[in-house]
């Protein structure tokens, strides 16, 4: 009797699978279909008439969750998706066209808010796009046409403060400006073709204290205002090194010009950039024009000491990294010899 009832439940099963997964004579999927995978768990659950998706499709993880839905307006075509992550939180939500993405589309985070709005065509980012940040505000709104960011571009930089521009199939293109919380203008700089081109001025609480001059995206000039007795402005290039003190920086100029200056030192190394300088002394917080830096040479007392020029009042006995920094700059400049 045992044996005769799990035959007959091996029998229903067999009939059970024949109904859902059918296929036709011209090999199309017809019917209620069940797809495992070989574990026997849950890979998607829907309806097919003749080899098309009717109706709704689910997915499921392996734990046998909900992952997807898939709601079929057109049969095979058209269809709504949702995803859900495996706590059953809805992240996503959109339309497929022929399995490409269309339409707009949103997207969740697992609190249920909304982080992005995105817009696309047959596959293709189309449209605009949206994202927000987690206290639900607008962070970033970008056009994109073909796959690539097309017209005004905005994003948020701080509770107030905002980067803009224009992007040209996908590159940058024109004026770009950033302002600053209190909506001052903090940068205003040109660019051509994705590159910097032309003037580009930076502001520090409104008053103006680089300007450069860009070629194609090679850096022509900086010239970086000093708080000096009588305010000036410098070229970066005529720039040799730049030491912190008590209060404010030292800055020695190519032709041993030394300068007190009020800006702290953290400031104006970010002022004057680091296309041409770098750190000799992490503890001292020396900083040297590349183009100051001969190398590597020994004092009286034979201790490696860098050698620069102009000659400075400090002298630099280099750490390991300092000394792996100089070799490398050689190394570079013989190379372009």
């Amino acid at each position: 009797m045992k044996h005769s009832i799990i035959l007959l439940t091996l029998a229903c099963m067999a009939l059970l699978c024949q109904a859902q997964n059918r296929i036709d004579k011209q090999g199309l999927r017809q019917g209620h279909w069940i797809k495992t995978d070989k574990d026997g768990s849950r890979i998607f659950e829907g309806d097919f008439v003749d080899g098309k998706e009717v109706g709704v499709f689910n997915y499921y993880y392996a734990d046998g969750k909900l992952k997807m839905r898939n709601t079929f307006t057109t049969p095979g075509r058209y269809c709504r998706h949702e995803a859900f992550d495996r706590e059953g939180h809805l992240l996503a939500t959109g339309y497929y066209n022929q399995k490409n993405r269309d339409s707009v589309w949103h997207y969740y985070n697992e609190q249920g808010a909304l982080i992005k709005v995105a817009s696309y065509r047959m596959g293709i980012k189309q449209g605009p796009h949206i994202i927000f940040d987690a206290k639900g505000d607008t962070a970033e709104v970008a056009t994109w046409r073909d796959n690539h960011r097309h017209g005004r571009w905005w994003k948020r930089l701080g509770e107030k403060a905002y980067i803009t521009g224009r992007y040209e199939n996908g590159l940058m293109q024109g004026r770009l400006t950033e302002y600053d919380n209190s909506g001052r203008l903090r940068k205003d700089c040109n660019y051509r073709d994705g590159a910097r081109h032309g003037q580009s001025l930076t502001y520090e609480g409104g008053t103006l204290t680089v300007k450069e001059k860009w070629q194609k995206g090679t850096l022509e000039e900086r010239q970086v205002l000093l708080h000096t007795p009588q305010p000036r402005w410098q070229s970066i290039y005529h720039i040799a090194y730049i030491v912190p003190k008590s209060m404010g920086t030292i800055v020695y100029l190519s032709d041993s010009t030394r300068l007190n200056c009020n800006e702290d030192f953290e400031t104006l190394n970010q002022r004057i950039g680091d296309e041409l300088f770098v750190i000799l002394d992490r503890k001292n917080r020396v900083v040297a024009n590349k183009n100051s830096i001969g190398g590597l040479t020994q004092d009286r007392e034979g201790r490696t000491i860098v050698d620069l020029w102009p000659t400075p009042p400090f002298t630099i006995f280099p750490d390991e990294d300092c000394i792996k920094m100089i070799r490398s700059l050689k190394r570079i400049d013989e190379l372009d010899e």
